[in-house]
């Protein structure tokens, strides 16, 4: 079965290494192209997009791809919709493989919001805020910005400067352990630390707010799209099975 995986999380690398040297299946793994130095896959990988959704849907029908595992990022917006709308077009099985939410525990001082504009509403004029939220959300920040000293987490070292007045860059690569954490977060006098409500093992940003006592405000998930949707690798091998 030829098998197109939408990849880009750690759960879509796992994924790959289950199916690798499975004869039932030819795995693609496709990344979106947003990091410079992608980790390595055990299947055959692509990078870069794929044009739109004419672009996907001709890849799909020139390489013969029989039925499509989506395990993007949680906060992506666009591929999951495309992906299953194209499915669903031309017959084909489609799975969102998607990590369960992070929630709170005691001692957590969480706030939710729906995207980066509400943030500003809840965080206090003066603040220097943390976002580990990636590169491609900062533009939407820009109501924070005003009167807050921010400061962004990226992976790649930055070729452009700070697109606000009162901000810096940190570069770094997770996992990051708890103690790296709260040395990041009290060395840089971070006051509120803002993330995506991304699930998984990068925890550790918010163990680390916990134990500093500092606020956290989280960006909720976007709504994920119709169709069958599993939270576990073990769940994505089940749901594989059945189809061959």
């Amino acid at each position: 079965m030829k098998l197109l995986l939408l990849a880009g999380t750690r759960e879509a690398r796992a994924l790959a290494g289950r199916l690798a040297g499975d004869e039932r299946f030819d795995v693609v793994a496709s990344l979106a192209g947003a990091t410079r130095t992608p980790t390595a896959y055990a299947v055959a990988l692509r990078s870069g997009g794929f044009g739109g959704e004419a672009g996907l849907e001709n890849f799909m029908i020139n390489n013969a791809v029989e039925a499509v595992v989506d395990a993007t990022h949680p906060f992506a917006r666009i591929m999951p919709l495309r992906a299953q709308a194209l499915c669903a077009r031309h017959g084909l099985p489609y799975l969102r493989l998607q990590r369960p939410c992070w929630v709170p525990g005691p001692g957590d001082r969480w706030r939710l919001v729906d995207d980066e504009a509400a943030a500003a509403a809840v965080i206090a004029p003066g603040a220097r805020v943390f976002l580990a939220t990636g590169r491609r959300s900062l533009p939407r920040f820009a109501a924070l910005a005003a009167g807050r000293h921010l400061v962004a987490r990226v992976i790649d070292p930055p070729e452009a400067q700070f697109p606000f007045p009162d901000g810096e860059w940190q570069v770094g690569r997770s996992p990051f352990s708890v103690a790296q954490e709260t040395r990041t977060l009290r060395d840089l006098r971070i006051e509120v630390l803002v993330a995506k409500n991304a699930g998984g093992p990068t925890e550790a940003k918010l163990a680390a707010a916990r134990g500093l006592g500092l606020d956290v405000v989280l960006l909720r998930r976007p709504p994920p799209p119709p169709g069958d949707r599993v939270a576990s690798i073990d769940a994505a091998l089940a749901w594989l099975e059945r189809l061959v």
